[in-house]
């Protein structure tokens, strides 16, 4: 089965899909292919004698485990999506999920910080060390051009305009975006530029960030070193690194920005992706609307 979960590696990666994609669909496969062993005497699992038993058997398990839905369509698609894989190239002779229904996932709407939530965040890093600077323009950037954190460790110093205050990135599908940098952004990133060369090593190479050993972050440590701050600031449990990306469009859709835009600024290919933020602004509004509005509440 390794040789085939290779061959599917290696096609994902032709097809431009992310790091992020390739890591987390190969991840779910080998968590199915591990869990159907049980199936066979001698451990030996052929794709091509999965069954939708098998399939219901492993959904059963992972529900029992209180998975949400979310969970478990992303790793049947993942499952479905190397079975047409499979059969596309003859090595299989038809895909076991055929017919079956995937789980219904539920509408949820993203938690955010607030506004002084995320300046409490952004005054944490200390100034006064190379890897608080450094972290400090991770944060600001992020939180002002609503980044991935795959796409703040992909981050090169060509792909900075300092001048214009605009970045480009490589996002999901390998397509390209420029966005722009609010003033504070570009400021601390002028000042992490300035002591960039303390991190410098043969390891290094154009990377934006980088870490002690001079080599250029990866997304998890990125993720690390952002959870950190955030434990000091979160008080809802669930918020997260990725919760900086959904304040960025949360308080740009709250202070009247084009819905368009901040498709755009996101790098989402539907529009219907960015609308969940709608929810969360509809509710700001509504409570500024009964604040302000003279006719708001019936009089007494």
């Amino acid at each position: 089965m390794k040789d085939k979960i290779d061959l599917y590696r290696a096609e994902l990666k032709a097809g431009g899909a992310s790091v992020h994609t390739i890591r987390a669909y190969i991840s779910d496969l080998t968590q199915f292919f591990l869990y159907i062993e049980k199936f066979f005497p001698e451990g030996k699992v052929e794709a091509g004698q999965v069954s939708k038993l098998m399939l219901r058997d492993y959904l059963r398990d992972l529900s029992q485990n209180k998975r949400c839905n979310k969970t478990l369509s992303r790793k049947m698609t993942a499952i479905n999506n190397f079975c047409i894989f499979l059969v596309r190239r003859k090595l299989i002779a038809r895909n076991p999920l055929s017919g079956m229904s995937m789980p219904k996932i539920e509408s949820y709407v993203p938690t955010y910080f607030t506004e002084k939530e995320i300046e409490t965040l952004l005054e944490i890093p200390d100034q006064q060390s190379k890897f608080g600077i450094r972290n400090r323009a991770m944060l600001e950037l992020m939180y002002s051009s609503g980044l991935r954190i795959s796409e703040a460790a992909g981050c090169r110093i060509k792909d900075l305009d300092m001048k214009k205050g605009m970045i480009k990135v490589l996002g999901k599908g390998n397509k390209e975006r420029i966005i722009p940098i609010g003033k504070p952004a570009l400021e601390s990133l002028h000042r992490y530029e300035k002591i960039r060369y303390k991190f410098l090593s043969k390891f290094s190479d154009d990377s934006l960030f980088l870490s002690k050993s001079g080599r250029p972050l990866t997304a998890d440590e990125i993720r690390e070193i952002l959870d950190r701050y955030i434990r000091l600031v979160a008080r809802t449990k669930g918020y997260s690194p990725h919760t900086i990306r959904h304040s960025f469009a949360t308080h740009l859709l709250s202070r009247g920005a084009d819905l368009r835009a901040i498709q755009e600024m996101l790098g989402h290919s539907n529009l219907a992706t960015t609308e969940k933020y709608t929810h969360i602004s509809h509710t700001d509004l509504m409570k500024v609307y009964k604040q302000a509005h003279p006719r708001s509440k019936e009089e007494g």
